[in-house]
């Protein structure tokens, strides 16, 4: 294996670069999955039925909490990248940790979000308007359940293998999927929430 060492550590093989790439392209998916959840939850928002409407379930206070843990989260996955392309192992670890850790903040308040919707009588079944809210909103959750346990696996594996091109590959990869997962609740926040605010 050849080692282009004028090249970032996560860039510095050919099969490197090229998972990379093939990041990008699966990001490019996931992209449209999002973009069909968006669309059939601005199809179905006016569609409340006898349930409750936008206004009367949104709160600011857990959606202002959720924002901010997500993007806090984005700005320590970025330290992590910086700190292993500085080869400071302990470091990018701890800042992978916090970012983890972040991570399951934002889990716990959506899941005190979607039980608080459940004793409003906003449930999955209520309208098509909290049909298509609670599966966006679900999925987004499910993709940073996934991202946590992907994350602790990184760690581990920096930990036990040391800063290598794979780990760092697999690293910088993971730090990809995390920073699309907070501009996909950017969108979340300004179209969804926002807009059903006013």
């Amino acid at each position: 294996m050849k080692i282009d060492h004028a090249q970032p550590l996560e860039y510095s093989t050919d099969q490197n670069q090229l998972n990379i790439l093939g990041f990008w392209i699966f990001l490019g998916a996931e992209i449209m999955l999002f973009a069909t959840l968006f669309t059939a939850y601005f199809t179905l928002s006016h569609r409340t039925g006898s349930g409750p409407t936008p206004a009367e379930i949104f709160e600011i206070t857990p959606v202002l909490i959720e924002t901010f843990v997500l993007l806090t989260s984005s700005f320590t996955i970025g330290l992590g990248v910086h700190a292993m392309r500085l080869g400071r192992k302990n470091a990018m670890v701890t800042f992978f940790g916090i970012t983890l850790l972040l991570g399951l903040c934002f889990l716990g308040v959506e899941i005190f979000e979607f039980m608080t919707y459940y004793h409003e009588g906003a449930t999955y079944q209520t309208s098509a308007f909290t049909s298509a809210l609670m599966t966006t909103l679900g999925t987004h959750g499910a993709h940073v359940t996934l991202g946590f346990f992907w994350g602790l696996f990184i760690i581990i594996q920096v930990v036990k293998r040391g800063l290598t091109p794979q780990t760092a590959n697999k690293a910088f990869i993971f730090s990809l999927y995390w920073h699309f997962l907070d501009v996909v609740w950017i969108f979340i926040f300004s179209f969804i929430y926002l807009k059903g605010m006013m």
